[in-house]
């Protein structure tokens, strides 16, 4: 007998037959003896929906009351498919984040997981309930409801799985697994049968949206082995799990990310401390910058490039065109560009990698703006108008369609 924690998106809760296929598969793996808890995001668009509710009523709500009512899709997906279970013959419950022992910060739209105090789900395991939790959400010190941000399903179940120790976690989607690239515009995508963490963390950072990145590193941190597969279609998915060794360098996806803005800032004074400066004025607003490029001095000035989140891009001019250091300098943002990535383990020691990608845009008269590796990625920034030829192209040059 094993304890496996099973996570199911809100597409694949998205209607009641959606909910009664979920209950199958639930009920399926607690009949061949396994201790089950399920992790269940909201319906389909009831995020959206409620969030546009929110907008007809206050457009600048207060971050606390949008974290108590987001929290309601859950609440609404979890006693559904509870009720959906017992149908079935088996018994389950449905648990709150708060009632499932997840305490959180209080940082309202994008609380961080503090702890797990598991005490009630290991006393409804003990009564052989299959245990449905709603993901997303937690309680903070003042005993108010947060929510962990987007994509923080994943992480609900991935701290779960590392409170109980299960033997395994299963994030079911509405694709087959981890791709090369996506498989609904990239003609020839393949899924991978394994991926380490790194390589996972990378892709999910990157723009590819299968798996969120935090729920990625906490997997890697506490060693859950993660199973990524459809709620659709039972078959083997993907593995996510530790790195093996091996001297072969494969390019594992390619991803594309247009959420992105590029900020410069020419024509900057030449002295000591600008950039710290600089980059200190946008941490202190919780502003995450990307990649960063730094020209040669001339003329006693040096230009500035880097990248944020589309949304940040103005305010970050904003915030910077106050900074004494900058006065005299020029500001441009574009928002008109995107991140286009590869990922592979062992990329460092293979030397022509590099010049592949680049010849593959190259050929499709694609333009590099700003370029970025690591051990195991290479990013490129381009227009945005180019994303998808360039993934294409990229794919197609490392991992040809047969």
């Amino acid at each position: 007998m094993a304890l496996i924690v099973q996570k199911f998106g809100g597409s694949s809760v998205a209607n009641a037959e959606r909910v009664m296929n979920v209950a199958r598969i639930v009920s399926e793996t607690y009949k061949k003896g396994n201790d089950v808890v399920v992790v269940v995001s909201a319906q389909g668009d009831t995020t959206d929906d409620l969030i546009a509710k929110a907008e007809e009523i206050n457009p600048n709500a207060p971050k606390r009351e949008m974290d108590q009512l987001l929290a309601a899709g859950e609440e609404i997906s979890i006693s559904l498919l509870a009720m959906a279970i017992e149908t079935l013959g088996c018994p389950a419950i449905s648990l709150l984040g708060w009632q499932a022992g997840f305490n959180t910060n209080s940082v309202y739209g994008a609380a961080r997981i503090k702890n797990i105090r598991p005490n009630r789900l290991q006393a409804e395991l003990a009564k052989h309930n299959i245990v449905v939790v709603a993901g997303f959400q937690g309680i903070n010190r003042y005993d108010d409801l947060t929510t962990l941000g987007r994509g923080g399903s994943d992480t609900s179940a991935v701290a779960i799985a590392a409170a109980l120790h299960a033997d395994k976690c299963q994030i079911f989607t509405d694709v087959e697994g981890v791709y090369t690239a996506d498989p609904r515009k990239v003609e020839g995508a393949k899924k991978l049968k394994e991926i380490t963490y790194d390589e996972m963390l990378e892709l999910a950072t990157l723009g590819a949206q299968v798996l969120n990145n935090r729920s990625v590193e906490m997997a890697k941190k506490y060693s859950v082995e993660l199973e990524v597969l459809s709620s659709l279609n039972p078959i083997p998915g993907t593995i996510v799990k530790e790195a093996t060794k091996m001297e072969k360098m494969l390019i594992r996806g390619v991803t594309k990310d247009k959420d992105v803005a590029l900020v410069s800032v020419l024509g900057v004074q030449d002295n000591p401390g600008v950039a710290f400066k600089l980059f200190s004025k946008l941490s202190q607003k919780n502003i995450n910058v990307d990649i960063i490029l730094q020209s040669f001095g001339r003329n006693n000035t040096k230009d500035i490039v880097f990248t944020v989140t589309k949304e940040n891009g103005p305010v970050a001019v904003e915030l910077l065109s106050d900074l004494p250091v900058l006065d005299g300098a020029k500001f441009v943002c574009n928002t008109d560009v995107a991140k286009v990535s590869i990922v592979g383990a062992g990329m460092e020691s293979h030397p022509g990698t590099a010049s592949k990608m680049f010849e593959a845009l190259y050929e499709r008269g694609i333009n590099i703006k700003m370029i970025s590796t690591s051990e195991i990625k290479i990013s490129v920034i381009i227009d945005s108008e180019d994303a998808d030829r360039a993934v294409s192209a990229v794919h197609n040059a490392f991992i040809p369609n047969d």
